[in-house]
């Protein structure tokens, strides 16, 4: 009987707790909705090769590879500023009938489907001549010699290469969000924001401050995350490690405002972990990870209001592009512009316990 008794107590408390019961079965249900619109997308990889004084019998037979597209150019220095651009995936220079090929391997499966694409090619194109030339079908085939380069990393360059500088970038906001929201609301269920309230203190100071202490950590955390990711796991940056490290800061203050705004909404440490699945998993699938062109132009549209997606174009394009300031300063500013909104959020979101 007193386990009856006790079973039915739990069982009103969480019924009077609206958010828990919401959160429980609604959660999944999106969770598994974001997954169905993720997922659904196309299962082939679409490449983009430059080509340089490459025969035009060459250049069509690669042209006719599904999902492969070929645009010439007049030069090499064109064509590698092009894939400097991410316009191509890769440059095919033809010297003294040897092929020269840079590949931009950002994405390793590009990289694999061109490699295929230009082999079979070749092998179509060298059987073609020898039936327009007459000669016999035993004779040796001579194939042009394939040089090959990478604009970043080598042959061994693997899809964690492609995603670790988004991975970086999540583990940082995963963590400063959790930290800075459980924090704030232990303050807040303990009473020391009311009493921190009582004072002539204003609500601005209030949510500076708290940005500021936790920013320090926010600061060590970054480091220590950039610097054992490029030195314990050997990542190749091709740019400046300094802007990792600052686009993964303000990606941490994003965090830590993030944090403190959903703390207020909370009542308790449970409540807290309840806004995971609605704030960070959302997150993961449109950073990037999951490659967004292949996506529905639709779904693509959900990542425009998410930070980490800004965060992870960014840091792609730092560690594996090796973009300057000139190409990721778009992204941060979208970034600094989320801090603002959010900071102000934080400041109005004070009112419910002090209103000036």
């Amino acid at each position: 009987m007193r386990t009856i008794a006790i079973a039915k107590r739990v069982t009103k408390e969480l019924l009077r707790d609206k958010r828990t019961l919401m959160l429980m079965f609604l959660a999944p249900i999106l969770i598994l909705f974001l997954m169905k619109l993720v997922f659904s997308v196309n299962a082939t990889t679409d490449v983009k090769v430059a080509t340089v004084n490459v025969s035009n019998s060459l250049v069509t037979q690669l042209d006719k590879t599904s999902h492969l597209t070929v645009l010439k150019y007049d030069n090499v220095s064109k064509a590698t500023q092009a894939m400097s651009d991410k316009k191509v995936d890769a440059v095919i220079h033809s010297v003294d009938n040897d092929l020269y090929v840079n590949y931009s391997n950002i994405d390793a499966s590009k990289t694999k489907a061109t490699k295929s694409s230009l082999k079979m090619s070749i092998l179509l194109n060298s059987l073609q001549q020898m039936q327009k030339n007459l000669q016999p079908l035993g004779q040796r085939i001579v194939q042009p010699k394939i040089h090959q380069k990478y604009h970043y990393g080598n042959a061994d360059t693997n899809f964690f290469d492609k995603i670790v500088p988004i991975l970086m970038g999540f583990f940082v906001f995963f963590f400063v969000f959790l930290i800075s929201g459980m924090a704030l609301l232990n303050e807040r269920t303990s009473g020391t924001l009311n009493r921190l309230l009582a004072t002539p203190v204003r609500r601005s100071e209030i949510v500076f401050g708290y940005m500021l202490s936790y920013g320090v950590l926010a600061i060590l955390q970054t480091l220590l995350v950039v610097l054992f990711t490029v030195w314990m796991l050997k990542v190749e940056v091709a740019g400046s490690i300094f802007y990792v490290i600052l686009i993964n800061f303000v990606l941490a203050l994003v965090a830590l405002a993030f944090g403190i705004l959903m703390s207020t909404f909370a009542k308790s440490e449970f409540q807290m972990m309840q806004f995971i699945p609605l704030i960070i998993v959302p997150q993961i699938f449109f950073s990037g990870i999951i490659p967004l062109d292949t996506m529905a132009k639709g779904v693509q549209a959900i990542s425009y209001i998410l930070p980490l997606k800004y965060a992870g174009d960014a840091l792609s394009g730092v560690v594996m592009s090796g973009d300057g300031s000139g190409k990721i300063l778009p992204e941060i500013g979208v970034l600094l512009l989320f801090l603002v909104v959010l900071t102000f959020l934080n400041i109005q979101g004070l009112k419910k316990y002090r209103k000036v």
